[in-house]
């Protein structure tokens, strides 16, 4: 039913956007990990509701509850089980939805597929589920510094605002220096008041998220289904509202030639192979080569807006919809966690991949 994600370290994730509560189910988590509910508690405060006026103002304090799983603060190597209480739910805000389907969103789709659907929030079409992800993320990240890994997302551009972001060298205090979670701060300013006036619009806005893997070794993915990027590819694109999704040079690399595109390879001091430039985005083959892994993601603006739009009744009867309720005027500054945590998700479960066709990565 595609709510299952990975191979070696799998998760599961449940529960709708007005329902009792959210979470996930990790399975193939290696024994005597160590899971620390603050780090898990860290992350999902990155990605809830209410953390500034450019964002959804429900309010939901997202406390984690870990089920299962986890002993003395160590994974047992049994099933995580995570999960999150709904709150500050408003049900009475989608009355006027369950006759009328909201544009651009899931409700039209999952009526006619499943012939029934969870009006109230979109259910699992809402960006709630993804709670159980950052959660599963953070304890991905637990396989990844083992193996030296960081990973690091931050807001690449706004509509046509586009920041100045060096993959290198930034750092997460940068990008959450500022509620919009970019790390140019000169422009994360115009950035909030630009997101700011469109809220006060009734509208939304879309952007771009980048992200970079520091420390990935060489051999992560694998020929020819399991390529890195294809399962980056397919991580991020499951994500609510994201419509687009580059590696390395991406779209851009199609305006080279191969004489200037292709990565020239040299020795460096200590011996190890390297290139000198970037454009594969540390894949090549669909095995990772041990340069930085370089990816963006391109969301839409969030489709629940609150201007008066045509539609149809679920009769199929011409309509129009000003939707209520508290939506994000832009999902750019709260997809940061999630990005961070799919990207986890996938070296984590390669890792373990990994391990068990060829040993250790190095």
């Amino acid at each position: 039913m595609g709510n299952r994600f990975g191979r070696l370290f799998q998760i599961t994730t449940f529960g709708e956007s007005h329902g009792p509560a959210v979470g996930v189910v990790i399975d193939g988590c290696p024994p005597r990990l160590p899971v620390d509910v603050q780090a898990i508690q860290r992350e999902l405060d990155r990605r809830k509701p209410g953390q500034s006026r450019i964002t959804t103002q429900r309010k939901e304090g997202d406390e984690v509850e870990i089920l299962s799983g986890v002993d003395g603060g160590l994974s047992t190597g049994t099933s995580i089980a995570l999960m999150v209480r709904n709150k500050d739910a408003r049900s009475k805000d989608y009355s006027e939805m369950r006759e009328k389907f909201r544009p651009s969103h899931a409700d039209f789709t999952y009526q006619k597929k499943y012939g029934i659907r969870s009006v109230e929030g979109g259910g699992r079409a809402s960006a709630r589920e993804t709670i159980g992800r950052v959660a599963a993320g953070a304890i991905a990240q637990q396989i990844l510094a083992a193996a030296g890994i960081e990973v690091l997302a931050w807001v690449a551009s706004v509509g046509d605002l586009v920041a100045s972001v060096d993959a290198t060298t930034v750092t997460l205090d940068q990008v959450e220096a500022n509620p919009v979670r970019c790390p140019d701060a000169a422009m994360a300013a115009t950035m909030f008041d630009h997101i700011d006036a469109i809220r006060k619009a009734g509208d939304s806005v879309g952007g771009v998220v980048g992200a970079v893997a520091r420390g990935v070794p060489v051999g992560l993915g694998s020929p020819v289904f399991d390529k890195l990027e294809a399962c980056l590819g397919a991580a991020m694109l499951s994500l609510p509202a994201a419509k687009g999704f580059e590696v390395g040079s991406g779209f851009s690399g199609t305006k080279m030639l191969g004489s200037a595109h292709n990565d020239v390879f040299y020795t460096d001091d200590t011996g190890r192979i390297r290139t000198r430039t970037n454009f594969s985005g540390g894949i090549q083959g669909g095995i990772s080569n041990g340069e930085n892994i370089d990816l963006r993601v391109a969301f839409k603006p969030t489709a629940t807006i609150l201007q008066a739009q045509e539609t149809v009744t679920i009769d199929g009867e011409a309509t129009t919809l000003a939707a209520r309720g508290r939506h994000d005027p832009c999902v750019l500054p709260r997809a940061i966690p999630i990005v961070e945590a799919m990207f986890r998700l996938v070296l984590a479960d390669h890792i373990l991949l990994h391990r068990a066709q060829v040993g250790e990565v190095r």
